[in-house]
């Protein structure tokens, strides 16, 4: 029997903020995956390793794990008020799918530093010292999002001091801004509420602030559920009952916000909505064994992604805390204390980060003029990726 031997396409590997991912101009894939549909989703798959049914995804790029099982495609905007479009594919770990329903906030600090390297900004952009402003239009969700690259010596810097909690090693700082950050043309708050009955059966009515900022995310109070908001990633990810029930709460909340028409199609849509639970500050130990102290934060708040906790805090997700936060009587502004905030502290399995965001009201109906925050992005191999030829 004849095989054919693999192919080998140009790709970036690389980390943004706590997630990484496999990178690709879309000029540089095979003819027929420059065109959303089922064969750039095989390719993709097969780039990351999946479906895994053994969930390490060994044969690929990829992870196994909801922040690094994530593939980027980059081009040359077609919008003259923007440089570089951005596709992100969340590739399931055990399924075969690739869900393109939302963004990755954390990859979205990389998209910068790739596009001005691989030749996406115009040159004549790039000083040879100071910083360039990166627009992008987020494909996934229309949207722009605003990076400051800095550039030292006429190349994009990586390295520096910047710490990020949930990265080991310091590096450049990149702040990235999120406008006007609701999902699609979707208003901030779908149902029209603050704070929600989400009624899950099996699980009970909770008190729910279902918001579409960055990512629809579906936030609760952790004491309702029976936790502190001080819990580390085993005490979620080892209890298959609780992911099961927070599994039948995104369900319910993704119906709740329109996401979905029936509940069967939560199951082809991992990636959004998100869900998370918040409580009032209180000292504790992150997983690194730093003491993060209740004085330091506003919040506690811990999410789940693709059915597992989060090891320190989606980037999506944190616009949309932020969002949340800047407008009083939502969970999140009532976790940190209430009032009117344009930025918070939070708490999260890996340590702390500050987001901020500016709400206003307009005609009834909330507005997120932009959300912020400083991640950090680096590149940690360039060259090819192979794949079989009879993946594509």
């Amino acid at each position: 029997m004849a095989y054919l031997p693999q192919i080998r396409i140009p790709a970036t590997y690389m980390r943004g903020g706590t997630s990484k991912g496999v990178f690709f101009k879309l000029t540089d894939l095979p003819e027929a995956t420059q065109v959303p549909g089922e064969a750039r989703d095989r390719l993709l798959m097969r780039v990351i390793g999946s479906p895994d049914p053994y969930q390490k995804q060994i044969d690929g790029m990829g992870g196994a794990t909801s922040s690094t099982s994530k593939t980027v495609i980059l081009s040359r905007s077609e919008s003259p008020d923007h440089d570089v479009d951005y596709l992100f594919g969340q590739v399931a770990i055990d399924k075969a799918f690739v869900d393109w329903s939302g963004n990755c906030g954390n990859l979205s600090a990389a998209v910068g530093p790739f596009a001005i390297s691989n030749g996406l900004v115009d040159p004549a952009r790039i000083p040879e010292n100071g910083e360039v402003e990166v627009r992008i239009w987020q494909v996934n969700i229309g949207k722009t999002i605003v990076s400051r690259v800095p550039i030292t010596n006429g190349e994009v810097q990586e390295t520096g001091d910047f710490e990020l909690d949930g990265v080991t090693f310091p590096a450049a700082e990149v702040p990235v801004a999120f406008k006007d950050p609701a999902d699609g043309e979707g208003a901030i708050f779908p149902t029209g509420n603050l704070v929600d009955d989400l009624e899950v059966p099996g699980v009970g009515t909770l008190k729910a602030t279902l918001i579409n900022a960055g990512i629809p995310t579906v936030f609760l109070n952790a004491a309702e559920l029976g936790y502190t908001g001080t819990e580390l990633q085993e005490a979620i990810n080892g209890d298959a009952q609780a992911l099961e029930r927070f599994e039948t709460i995104r369900a319910h909340g993704a119906l709740r916000m329109g996401l979905i028409k029936d509940l069967a199609e939560a199951a082809d849509r991992q990636h959004t909505p998100k869900v998370a639970f918040v409580a009032p500050p209180a000292s504790y130990t992150s997983s690194s064994g730093k003491a993060v102290e209740a004085e330091s934060i506003d919040l506690l708040v811990r999410a789940l992604s693709m059915g597992k906790l989060h090891h320190a805090m989606m980037g999506t997700a944190a616009v949309a805390i932020a969002s949340a936060a800047a407008i009083e009587g939502t969970l999140v502004n009532l976790a940190a204390g209430g009032g009117k905030r344009n930025a918070v502290t939070f708490g999260h399995p890996s340590g702390s980060l500050r987001v901020g965001a500016e709400a206003s009201l307009v005609e009834g109906r909330w507005v997120i003029d932009e959300a912020v925050m400083s991640r950090s992005a680096r590149v940690l191999m360039e060259g090819f990726v192979r794949i079989p030829g009879d993946s594509v």
